[in-house]
């Protein structure tokens, strides 16, 4: 694919906008806001911060190349299930996207490789959680948004306790979060994720840490113990520099936020107008 794709997907416009840098790499929007970049040529090559600190959990998630089971709440142009394929073949991976006419687009315009061993299927990602075997996956990623909120009912303790239960001892569970000064919807999601994890940490950059500015964060925790200590070297060292607060920082950090149930539980905030327009 070369030409500019647009359709209408049941949260909006959606379109695939081909970088004008390098032939083979695109970026989704919906509704102008960028949901993924990807590079069809080499699909390790992530573009967005928070998905290149995903990508060195997944990296960190087992013994190099060995294959695991990976759920994906959230598709966009399926950019991390296509880099696990590559950096771990065998892999099998799920995909849950609310939107069906935007799975079709993707599948249209940016097709998976053959024998990936990628499944995508259309559903409401608290409802299809709900419904997997107990003990049946080793790392799940949560990267859901509406537009440019993530929805409230995957932000609870009830979704959460769901996520906890389907993960295999030793499994790994990372949320792609939103938040900006203040930052208590970030703290309210590490105060819930503690109540069920075993350890807890966080990623992001300084100015987003310091509540200078809005931002991606990415909460990780673990049914055992986390890589951290590689993680933090890992990130510190990216060209998008993060910096992972677990233990004591990440205690100051939540500062005595409590976990969020279904009863009180809203979207991530509103971020400031064009942040994240592709």
């Amino acid at each position: 694919m070369d030409a500019h794709a647009r359709k209408q997907v049941a949260q909006g416009t959606a379109e695939i906008v081909p970088d004008p840098e390098r032939p083979d790499s695109f970026t989704l929007t919906v509704e102008g806001t960028a949901q993924s970049h990807v590079d069809l040529a080499d699909p390790t090559r992530l573009e967005f911060e928070y998905m290149r600190w995903l990508g060195f959990l997944i990296d960190l998630a087992a013994e190099p190349g060995q294959p695991i089971n990976v759920l994906h709440l959230g598709g966009g142009a399926w950019t991390l299930p296509r880099y696990v394929a590559h950096t771990r073949p065998g892999s099998r991976q799920r995909v849950v996207e609310i939107d069906e006419p935007l799975i079709e687009f993707v599948r249209e315009h940016l097709p998976l490789p053959k024998n990936s061993n990628i499944r995508v299927r259309a559903g409401d990602a608290r409802e299809v959680l709900s419904g997997l075997t107990e003990d049946s996956v080793d790392l799940m990623i949560v990267d859901v948004f509406s537009g440019a909120r993530i929805p409230a009912h995957l932000t609870s303790a009830e979704f959460t306790e769901q996520a906890a239960r389907v993960l295999r001892p030793g499994g790994i569970y990372a949320a792609n979060l939103a938040d900006g000064p203040g930052l208590n919807f970030a703290r309210g999601q590490v105060a819930t994720a503690q109540t069920l994890f075993r350890e807890t940490a966080i990623v992001a950059q300084p100015p987003v840490l310091r509540g200078r500015r809005f931002g991606n964060l990415v909460l990780v925790a673990g049914t055992g113990p986390l890589p951290l200590r590689v993680l933090a070297r890992r990130t510190a060292s990216d060209v998008f520099a993060a910096r992972v607060l677990a233990g004591t920082d990440l205690e100051n950090f939540v500062a005595g936020a409590g976990p969020v149930s279904d009863a009180v539980a809203e979207r991530s905030p509103e971020p400031p107008q064009g942040l994240f327009k592709g």
